[in-house]
């Protein structure tokens, strides 16, 4: 479902020198499944989604979502994607009902699909209450709501979500990773990044660990704990930059 290949994204600093945001980066995530991007905060996390996404356009590699290029079919690429980002977006003058009729619209759904996607995605994320009140009377966690169901009122079979419960309170958390769960039982291919060791630990699949825009290391949780002996994602997450440190330093010293 998705396939990458060697992604690379290079920003220029202040000083003229680069600086690789991610660096020839390789994974695949299948339907039916959720990935784990997981990394700390600048580790490459939203740089590598928003190419994805076709937000921006890679230096090098490709990545091929349902068959489609990144780089040579954007916009086939965004019709078969949700995207949602860290950044809601939202019109503050509209209702929500509004906003995800216009976006559905936009995506060339048929009113009475629309209609009918928003009352069941109401239902399974509770937002029944404030489907028809101004968004800038909403909370951070309403908001996060309808900018999911904005970004899927399309079904598309991939979902991308960029730390999607960051800043909620627990009860709205719950709701969007069972919504989540929900997705990977319907057969779509999810991908999220986070930075949260517990929740990669609860709802992953495979996690794909990201550190100073390189590939760490990738597989299950399972196969983490057999090869390192660890139990906690925590602990697995640092035993793993410990040892690209050390092979970095090994690598300096034999250039030097």
């Amino acid at each position: 479902m998705i396939r990458v290949e060697g992604l690379t994204k290079i920003f220029k600093k202040k000083n003229g020198s680069e600086f690789r945001a991610v660096n020839d980066f390789s994974f695949t995530a299948d339907s039916g499944k959720i990935v784990s991007l997981l990394g700390v905060n600048g580790a490459g996390k939203t740089t590598m989604l928003r190419m994805l996404s076709t937000v921006l356009r890679p230096d090098e590699g490709d990545a091929i979502l349902q068959g489609y290029s990144i780089c040579k079919d954007p916009a086939k690429v965004r019709s078969v994607i949700g995207f949602l980002s860290g950044d809601t977006g939202l019109y503050n003058r509209l209702t929500p009902r509004e906003i995800i009729t216009y976006f559905g619209r936009l995506y060339d759904v048929p009113d009475p699909e629309i209609k009918d996607r928003i009352r069941k995605m109401s239902r399974l994320l509770d937002m029944e209450e404030f489907l028809d009140r101004k968004v800038d009377l909403l909370s951070t966690g309403m908001k996060q709501k309808v900018s999911i169901c904005r970004s899927i009122i399309h079904n598309p079979p991939i979902m991308i979500f960029d730390e999607p419960t960051a800043g909620l309170d627990i009860l709205t958390a719950r709701t969007i990773v069972s919504f989540i769960h929900q997705c990977r039982e319907d057969g779509k291919c999810i991908l999220f990044s986070t930075h949260i060791m517990r929740e990669a630990e609860r709802i992953a699949d495979k996690i794909e660990m990201i550190h100073k825009g390189k590939l760490l290391a990738e597989g299950t949780l399972s196969e983490f704990r057999a090869e390192t002996g660890f139990e906690d994602l925590d602990d697995i997450f640092v035993h793993y930059v410990n040892k690209h440190q050390l092979l970095a330093e090994e690598v300096s010293a034999d250039e030097y």
